[in-house]
């Protein structure tokens, strides 16, 4: 009888990424080193991954903490095209909407690598520690860019256990 092992993630990643909670993406990110995130930010999972974070920015949503209307451009850049993938959030009347068609001007834009990017939204990396490191670009209001987080609910992977 064989038990089924978590896989590493360059093999292991489903192809359906919406098979996998928030928490377990986390988790798949926080046990990948740099080299396996970026393998996977570099081949055909990168628009499923990416397509599918953004897909479930709205469930994450937290209307309390969100301030006003506001638009936010990512732009995950790296692109083994040399381009980015572009992505608009419109916080409007306490909802959420998240849209590939940059057609709103924003009033900040983030730009970052998709392993900082990975690493972010999965509560493995600070977004000002990010900016400080040079890892996360940031356009327009840069008082506003540290409320974007407060106003999503940020899923953790569950602490690493110690390896004997």
């Amino acid at each position: 009888m064989t038990e089924e092992q978590p896989s590493q993630p360059t093999s292991g990643v489903p192809s359906d990424l919406s098979k996998l909670s928030a928490e377990d993406f986390a988790a798949l990110v926080s046990q990948a080193s740099d080299e396996q995130l970026a393998e996977i930010m570099e081949g055909p999972q990168r628009e499923v991954a990416l397509r599918e974070i953004f897909a479930r920015m709205a469930e994450h949503f937290d209307p309390a903490r969100a301030k006003g209307d506001s638009v936010v451009h990512f732009k995950i850049v790296g692109r083994p095209d040399g381009g980015s993938d572009d992505f608009e959030v419109i916080v409007r009347d306490g909802k959420c909407e998240v849209s590939e068609d940059l057609a709103s001007e924003p009033r900040v834009t983030l730009k970052v690598e998709p392993v900082p990017f990975l690493k972010l939204i999965s509560g493995q990396a600070s977004g000002p520690e990010l900016f400080m490191s040079g890892k996360l670009k940031i356009e327009g209001d840069l008082m506003f860019a540290p409320q974007i987080a407060t106003m999503f609910r940020i899923p953790t992977a569950p602490p690493k256990e110690a390896s004997s």
